[in-house]
């Protein structure tokens, strides 16, 4: 059984950074992709970034993209969303999630691809 813990949320200004990060215990990264996904207030969980076993292929949905960086480190078992730029509608509970993957560059963007998952970390972007 893996164990995902997120870190790092906090209040932000419009126009900062901030960067969340996705622990996990219990088993290692090695053979899953990772995925950090949100979930803002009234809303459902949505996709955001993705990663790659191996870390070299990533993919993140269109309100994201330029501003948001995923990255891994398997030798410490852990995941990174970095945020710049974020804005106030990237107010949300972000969640990180690991999918086990078919071959080191598969990466996964529906929700149910995904095994564990997080207890999550807030993150609020004040105007």
């Amino acid at each position: 059984q893996m164990q995902l813990v997120e870190s790092g949320g906090g209040l932000v200004q419009a126009g900062g950074s901030l960067r969340v990060s996705c622990a996990a215990s219990g088993r290692t990264l090695r053979g899953y992709a990772m995925g950090w996904f949100r979930q803002g207030p009234g809303t459902e969980r949505e996709f955001v970034a993705a990663v790659s076993w191996s870390g070299t292929v990533t993919y993140y949905v269109h309100s994201v993209k330029g501003r948001f960086t995923i990255s891994r480190d398997n030798t410490k078992n852990t995941v990174y969303l970095q945020m710049n730029s974020l804005k106030p509608e990237d107010t949300a509970v972000y969640y990180c999630a690991a999918a086990r993957a078919s071959n080191t560059d598969s990466y996964y963007i529906n929700r149910e691809d995904f095994a564990y998952w997080g207890q999550g970390t807030q993150v609020t972007v004040s105007s």
